[in-house]
């Protein structure tokens, strides 16, 4: 799933090839993936792109008057396409979901891979219209998301988990299951340590979460589209390396299976030295 690195250097791909742009029209063929009927997509016909920016791991585009959101869910993907070789669509079975046609032919394809279907694509005519935005928490990398703002969030959450605070998009906007794996571990805590720590705890996550993310965007920074996935696959510690060594310790890379997800953390580095125990209930270690 892209989480906000990814969406962070995407937009500002999308915001460069599509600013100042026409719309000709958006293609559905996953009628499913529209979430919305007022305002009608035939209302995208003929405006211009004023911008593209994001809300946590929600696309906007301003086009016009009006929003085009995207969430690209666990499976979603976006590429540009100059038009000149249209892929074929069989539907039922093919990934692509719908595309954004422009004036001159070129676009964006947007795509879901899989049989699990949570791609989400939305016209609003404000941004909150979407129910998702509206209840998304605070940007980790806004100028306003300080230490004190930090420190706040997690007294609130009191015994919750901090690895399903770090990823709870209502508290914290952007974060998902791989960058909180990397944040803990950077920070060197137990993903399942209650949130209501001390501030010197605090205090080591907050720098965590602000290196890891900032540094993830670095080397995202000026990238294509394409090139996104591969480059938050290499850049990972921890998170999809089970069974590797640890690149700070060498101690083997561990995971825990959930029912839909899996988290991965360092005994040596995060718990101690000792292995969660790999079932949802596992209980919590300080």
């Amino acid at each position: 799933m892209p989480e906000l690195p990814e969406v962070h250097a995407l937009v500002a791909d999308l915001d460069h090839r599509l600013r100042d742009r026409v719309v000709a029209r958006l293609d559905l063929m996953s009628f499913a993936a529209l979430k919305t009927f007022d305002p009608p997509v035939s209302a995208l016909a003929g405006q211009g792109i004023r911008s593209v920016t994001r809300h946590g791991k929600f696309i906007d585009m301003a086009v016009g008057d009006l929003h085009l959101v995207m969430h690209l869910a666990r499976a979603g993907w976006v590429r540009w396409t100059d038009g000149t070789r249209p892929a074929p669509v069989r539907p039922g079975r093919s990934p692509v979901a719908a595309r954004l046609v422009l004036d001159d032919g070129s676009g964006l394809v947007i795509t879901e891979a899989g049989t699990k279907k949570s791609l989400a694509i939305y016209l609003v005519r404000q941004p909150a219209d979407v129910p998702g935005v509206a209840r998304l928490g605070p940007d980790p990398l806004a100028d306003g998301f300080t230490r004190d703002v930090f420190a706040g969030i997690l007294a609130s959450a009191g015994r919750s988990q901090i690895k399903g605070v770090l990823r709870n998009q209502s508290i914290i906007a952007g974060i998902g299951n791989a960058y909180s794996d990397e944040i803990l571990h950077t920070a060197r805590m137990s993903p399942f340590k209650p949130a209501s720590m001390g501030a010197d705890d605090g205090s080591r996550l907050y720098d965590a979460m602000q290196a890891t993310l900032r540094e993830a965007i670095s080397r995202s920074e000026g990238l294509a589209a394409s090139e996104l996935k591969q480059e938050k696959k290499t850049g990972m510690q921890v998170h999809g390396r089970t069974g590797e060594p640890c690149p700070v310790c060498g101690d083997t890379v561990r995971q825990v299976i959930f029912a839909d997800s899996t988290l991965q953390y360092c005994p040596t580095c995060q718990t101690g030295g000792k292995p969660l125990a790999d079932r949802v209930l596992s209980r919590l270690l300080k």
